[in-house]
């Protein structure tokens, strides 16, 4: 895996087409900004409940974007991260039709996950009430099979999303089809999508029990076995994402984006500090995905004290709410259909209140924290949050999935703080300083954030109180360069 910052994208919300004008976009207008591509879900369909997150055939490219020789083709220049969804399976795929019409003499019974499979017994209200769910209600759904009779299955999303039983035969043999066809394909770089809820067991919260760890461990273990690296994507309290550190090849700095909004907003970076202290260095670092910015990341939980109380967190929520002229606050929680208890949907930009120069100094943050930076393409392009779309689906999440094309992009990319990030991207990717350690100093309103290699070095000064950021960086021949982030804001003379 690159040590170069990666675009995070849907194939067809950034180019308004498919694999093969993605490539171009980046061969061409994002010519040596990424080392490598997330590519959201691709597999058939694109548009389903969950933003193919809920996938029919998981091992077919949908053909509106092209086929597995196109996504091989990127993977031949660049690291392609793809998502293995390890949970669950659309109730539209062929298999799950199957089961309901075939019930338990279905050849694909034992792939899905029925209460009955875990509570035998049936399920007690101290059960239920064990069990954690991202979202209100009950993770089970009732469907009527073509004899009559109803059976419950679990779905620990939506309705749509039926979790498949990773412990049977049916289910390790789907997710090793899986597997072979990304190996391949040239992707290199797996996220375990919702690895976390894989796992149930009677009388625990079924999410991150021991019982996860273990299954975690034993994928990235076969995965690395075809040469591919695994991610894992768990949002939970912050010291379960430095235990599944241990067991994975990376994980998900999902405390950073909360936290880098909070010293912002506070100007007080003890909190971002202090994580950065104990955070894992085996991490992805990101400021905002396909999904909202996590609070349940930076808080307590089961007793457990958070990176931010209980009124810090008001504040975060609310500021961001403020910040975004309520837009977040009509995207967030009852307001809309995709109901998340740990998420604000809302675009990082508008989080910041469109502030270019705060913008700036988040990225900066971001891309000098310990980690590998990914950079989603809405923030790439400091697109503003997309009222239209959610009012038009009612999908919270899709404040932050535009549809865009190519031309959409090229005028993005005129933007002074696009362009001022894109200074900031090329200089990550081309300092050696990166490749070594990682140092940091803070004092009341000032964090310090230096990495050194060698005779190089790059280090970013924050004066939180004067709002002013200055990178440091000595190259390997000893010439020292400076540079502010209003500078960079600041469009070329002559």
């Amino acid at each position: 895996m690159k040590n170069q910052v990666q675009l995070i994208t849907y194939v067809d919300r950034i180019t308004g087409a498919g694999l093969k004008e993605l490539k171009a976009l980046l061969n061409n207008e994002l010519q040596g900004l990424f080392g490598g591509v997330h590519l959201l879900p691709f597999y058939y369909p694109i548009d389903g409940s969950d933003a193919g997150f809920d996938p029919i055939d998981h091992v077919q490219v949908d053909s509106r974007l092209g086929d597995w020789d196109d996504v091989k083709s990127i993977g031949e220049e660049f690291d392609i991260m793809a998502d293995l969804i390890v949970n669950h399976m659309s109730a539209e795929s062929p298999e799950f039709k199957d089961v309901l019409k075939h019930g338990k003499q279905s050849a694909y019974w034992d792939l899905f996950l029925t209460k009955d499979k875990v509570f035998p017994e049936g399920l007690s209200e101290q059960d239920q009430k064990a069990i954690y769910r991202p979202r209100p209600g009950s993770c089970f759904s009732t469907y009527t099979l073509a004899d009559g009779s109803t059976e419950e299955f679990w779905t620990t999303f939506t309705r749509n999303q039926i979790d498949i039983d990773v412990n049977s035969a049916a289910g390790k043999d789907y997710l090793n089809r899986v597997l072979a066809r990304f190996n391949h394909s040239k992707v290199n770089l797996i996220r375990l999508d919702a690895a976390g809820y894989a796992i149930k067991k009677p009388g625990t919260s079924c999410f991150m029990i021991e019982e996860s760890f273990e299954f975690v461990d034993k994928l990235a273990k076969q995965a690395n076995q075809l040469g591919m690296t695994t991610l894992a994507e768990i949002h939970s309290h912050h010291m379960t994402q430095i235990d599944i550190a241990k067991r994975v090849d990376m994980v998900y700095d999902f405390a950073l984006p909360p936290l880098i909004l909070h010293t912002l907003f506070s100007q007080d970076c003890r909190a971002l500090s202090h994580w950065l202290e104990m955070a894992p260095r085996n991490c992805i670092t990101v400021l905002d995905t396909h999904d909202g910015i996590g609070i349940i990341d930076v808080g307590p939980m089961d007793g457990l004290r958070g990176l931010l109380d209980e009124k810090q967190i008001d504040n975060l929520v609310e500021t961001i709410h403020s910040n975004s002229q309520g837009e977040s606050l009509q995207a967030t929680g009852a307001a809309a259909s995709n109901v998340d208890l740990y998420q604000i949907n809302c675009t990082y930009y508008d989080a910041l209140g469109q502030n270019d120069l705060d913008y700036l100094m988040a990225r900066a943050i971001q891309f000098f924290a310990p980690g590998i930076p990914q950079v989603y393409y809405t923030g790439l392009l400091a697109i503003p949050n997309d009222m239209t779309l959610l009012n038009q689906t009612h999908v919270g999440r899709d404040i932050n999935r535009p549809y865009l094309n190519r031309e959409k992009v090229q005028q993005a990319l005129q933007k002074p703080v696009v362009n001022a990030l894109i200074k900031l991207i090329r200089l990550r990717n081309s300092s050696a300083a990166f490749n070594g350690g990682f140092s940091m100093a803070a004092s009341g309103k000032s964090l310090t954030l230096t990495w050194s290699a060698q005779s190089a070095s790059a280090s970013f000064n924050l004066d939180f109180a004067h709002k002013q950021g200055l990178i440091t960086l000595l190259d390997e021949q000893g010439i020292e360069t400076q540079i502010a982030l209003t500078d960079l804001l600041t469009p070329a003379q002559g």
